[in-house]
Order: C-alpha cells, then structure tokens, then sequence
C-alpha cells in the first residue's frame, strides 16, 4: 500500500470486497447482514484516507479504531477479519519497527481467538479468518519496509539539504574573508601611495607619475584577484605576498627583512592561507604600527611551520576585527595558532602543524 501513487492507494480498498462474502453466500443473511456491511464501509473508508493525509495521527484515528471494528464484526462476519490486515498496514504505516511487530502480534492473538468465539459456522469462519491472518504479517511487513526506506529517504533530503546549506554559508565566509584580505591589503597601499603622489606632485613630478602607475597596477591587480575570488580560482602564493608586503612597506619608509628557509616545501592549500594571513598582518603593520623596520620569517621548529612577522612599531593590544578574526579561523581550519605579543612593537606567530603544511 504504502510507496505507491496515490490512485493505487485507494485501489486497496477493493479488499472491502470479503465483505460480502457472508450475506452473498449464507442462505440465511437478511438486510441486517447488508446493513452491517454499509455501516463497516461507511466508517472505514473516512479512516482510510486519513492514514495517508495524516500519518502522525495514524494510531488513535486509524489503527486503534480500525482494529475495533474489525472486533466488533468478525464474530458476525468473518470476511470483516480483513479489517485486522488494514490495522497491521496503518500499524506498518505509522509505528517503529518494534511497534508495528507488537500490533502485528496482538491482532493475530485477536483473530485467533475470533476463530473460537464466532457466530459464522465452520469451515465459513476460517476461509474469512485464517487468509486474513496470514496478510496481516505478509501486507504489515511490507508496510515496514517502505516506511523505513521513505523515512531513511526523507532524512537524507534533509541532511543533503543541511550540508547545501553549510556549504552556503562556508563558501560565503571565504569570500567575505578573501574579499576582506584583498581589498584592505589593496586599499591600504592604494591610500598610501596616493597621500605620497599628493606630497611628489609639486616637488618630483616624474616619481608621483611613478606612483601613480604603481596604484594603476595595485588597483588592476585586486580587481583580478577580486574576480578570482568570487570564482574560487584564487591562490595566494607565499613569495608573491612577500614581495607585495616589501613594495608596500618600503613605499611607507620601513625596512623589510625576510629570513625564509628555502628547504621547505609548503602544500598549496596550506601556503594559499598562509599567504593571505600574511597579508592581513602586513596590513596592520602598514596600517597602525608607524614601524621603520619589519621582519618577516618562515622556518620550521618543533614539529610546526612558524611565521613570524615582528615590527618595531608602537605596539600595545590590538582591536579584534574581521581581518584578525578571519586569520584566526584560516589557520584553525589548518590545526594551527595564531599568537600576538609585544608592547614596544609587535609579534604575530602564526603556527601549522608540519604535518598538514608539507
């Protein structure tokens, strides 16, 4: 019954039909026998359709009613033993596994003792009860499996669902945090090199058109970055954020000192993350630490990748914003830790296992 359309569902009704079984056959059936056939009908059918309209509501308005009724007629008619297999499937329907075998047992009990106390003479009594009994475990069984296959169905629809939706979300937290790395790291030197061309225009004509050219370049490169980003293509390379963070400093006067060991062999993934958290601090420092020298070290020491970018600037604790906080879960999501120290200037340790970054 259940797992079929909607048409075929109401096809089973037809089953009904072992109702007539007793005032067609038995000589000695009056118009109380037909009445109490209609009568069966006319109360079954409305629950019938409520199995399948309301599932939740499937035991105290189907199956309880159902199985009542299929023991109020049986001892006068035993083709109202069928009633007991309608029971069991709306018990298959809308019950556990567990529950729907203990249904099963009882109304097999109940029609076993129908078998005994009848009205319906032997051997009309067991042709109605006896088939019923059988398809009462055989339909209720199916009934089971179906139920189960569509409930193991609807519960990977939603966890599909949840999954699309967390993919959403995490798909647009790196953006948001790509879109951040890029456009403060851009911004800023974009900034910085326009005050500059505003103090050249008069006094060095030819280095403000110099720098001019430098924010032209600046500016075309985060607007591809930025396309990159939004496509997913985007990846950050640890030597190319180096040199991005020399020229940008340098053009605000501090000294940059790279130390990097040239042995290790980074992942792109990881380098990708690395690169942008480099980034986010080389912001800071261009930013907020009025430094005049910068160094910058990647090295490998007690099972972890260590980037190390200290300044010698004004220090003191900084604000968390989205660009600390973005660095924070880029190197989460990697195993690692993002450490700040320093008063008189300041330390950024970023941290990866080495066992994820090579």
């Amino acid at each position: 019954m259940k797992g079929t359309g909607r048409f075929t569902r109401w096809v089973h009704l037809v089953y009904l039909a072992n109702l007539l079984w007793s005032p067609v056959f038995d000589p000695g059936s009056t118009w109380l026998d037909w009445l109490l056939v209609a009568g069966v009908v006319v109360v079954f059918v409305p629950m019938y359709a409520v199995v399948w309209l309301r599932p939740t509501r499937a035991r105290w308005w189907c199956t309880v009613p159902t199985a009542l009724l299929g023991a109020a007629v049986t001892p006068f008619n035993s083709g109202a033993a069928v009633l007991f297999v309608y029971a069991a499937a709306f018990a298959g329907v809308s019950e556990s596994r567990r529950n729907a075998l203990r249904w099963f047992i009882g109304l097999s009990l109940l029609l076993s003792l129908f078998s005994v106390l009848s009205f319906v003479p032997m051997p009309w009594r067991l042709y109605g009860i006896v088939p019923s009994l059988l398809f009462l475990w055989l339909i209720g069984t199916l009934q089971v499996e179906w139920a189960e296959r569509e409930r193991a169905d609807a519960d990977l629809r939603i966890h599909n669902a949840r999954i699309e939706h967390l993919a959403t979300l995490a798909e647009r937290e790196r953006i948001a945090r790509d879109l951040h790395d890029l456009l403060g790291h851009s911004l800023t030197a974009i900034i910085v090199r326009a005050q500059l061309i505003g103090e050249l225009v008069d006094q060095d004509p030819a280095r403000a058109r110099e720098e001019a050219a430098e924010i032209e370049g600046t500016a075309r490169t985060a607007l591809t970055e930025i396309r990159d980003t939004v496509s997913g293509w985007r990846q950050a390379s640890l030597d190319a954020e180096l040199e991005s963070a020399r020229a940008a400093l340098s053009s605000l006067g501090v000294e940059v000192l790279v130390r990097r060991d040239a042995k290790l062999a980074i992942v792109g993934s990881t380098e990708h993350e690395l690169a942008l958290a480099l980034r986010e601090a080389v912001t800071n420092v261009a930013r907020h630490a009025n430094a005049s020298t910068c160094h910058i070290g990647l090295d490998a020491r007690d099972g972890e990748l260590r980037l190390v970018i200290a300044d010698d600037g004004v220090g003191g604790a900084a604000a968390e914003g989205n660009g600390l906080t973005g660095m924070h879960e880029r190197i989460a999501a990697l195993g690692g830790r993002v450490h700040h120290t320093g008063a008189a200037g300041r330390t950024v340790t970023i941290a990866v296992p080495l066992r994820v970054a090579t």
